[in-house]
């Protein structure tokens, strides 16, 4: 009696066993919220949506398999430093809740206007302080980016070249010593603005802004800085202690 018993057992164990099972599915993690702050560079002037940096890198990330949300963009053409500031305040972002992703690009107006660099370093301070309070308070999920130059463009024709590009590295000076002392990443994408003046597909059809094929070199910058996190986060997650923190709270 008890091989027929044991022979219906070893059928069963080997049906549950049987690779031909479905696996168990596994939660698919939530996509990151990336949180965009900047002027007409971060809106993407005169190329299209598609073509803006900010969806380029979330294009990126998705082919690397990356979970992540369309991004949330607070930018617009001629924006000075106090005016991003204060368009945060309108756009309510604070109760958007934490990003896993912010970047900071502002201050070209600043300088287009000719305002000072003692200004400039006063309101980007706070900006920068807002970007991290975005991101939960992390700094490393925070990418400053630099000021490209648009001194090399057509639209600067007659104008003093030399003059802009000095001014222009005068704040970006400033947003790198920021960004060094608040402990963010910093993508310098300044030395690519400038092939534009070389390579004409480079430049958008206003003559002033990047294209979208020179906003594809800036992606090339930035995306390593977010690889560089994403994968300090999975290590965080891997570590002993996180473990042990996860156990604790169970």
């Amino acid at each position: 009696m008890m091989k027929p018993i044991l022979l219906i057992a070893f059928f069963l164990f080997s049906f549950y066993l049987s690779p031909s099972q479905p696996k168990p599915q596994t939660m698919n993690p939530e996509p990151l919220k990336f949180l965009a702050l900047g002027d007409s560079y971060t809106i993407g002037e005169s190329v299209d949506e598609s073509e803006r940096w900010p969806v380029q890198l979330a294009a990126a990330l998705s082919k690397r398999d990356v979970s992540i949300a369309d991004p949330v963009i607070i930018a617009r053409t001629g924006w000075t430093t106090d005016e991003l500031n204060a368009a945060i305040d309108k756009a309510n972002t604070d109760k958007s809740g934490t990003f896993d992703l912010v970047t900071l690009l502002i201050g070209v107006n600043n300088q287009y206007r000719g305002r000072s660099a003692e200004e400039y370093r006063g309101q980007f301070k706070p900006l920068l302080q807002r970007a991290i309070g975005f991101a939960g308070g992390k700094p490393s999920h925070v990418i400053v980016i630099s000021i490209p130059d648009w001194g090399v463009m057509p639209f600067a024709e007659g104008r003093d070249r030399k003059k802009i590009a000095k001014e222009i590295d005068v704040f970006n000076a400033i947003n790198w010593e920021e960004a060094v002392r608040a402990g963010v990443q910093y993508a310098d994408i300044t030395p690519i603005s400038r092939e534009a003046g070389r390579y004409p597909e480079l430049i958008a059809s206003d003559g002033l802004h990047p294209s979208g094929v020179q906003y594809k070199s800036w992606v090339e910058t930035i995306e390593p800085k977010v690889l560089k996190m994403l994968s300090a986060i999975e290590e965080e997650k891997d570590s002993p202690r996180s473990h042990q923190e996860h156990k604790d709270s169970c």
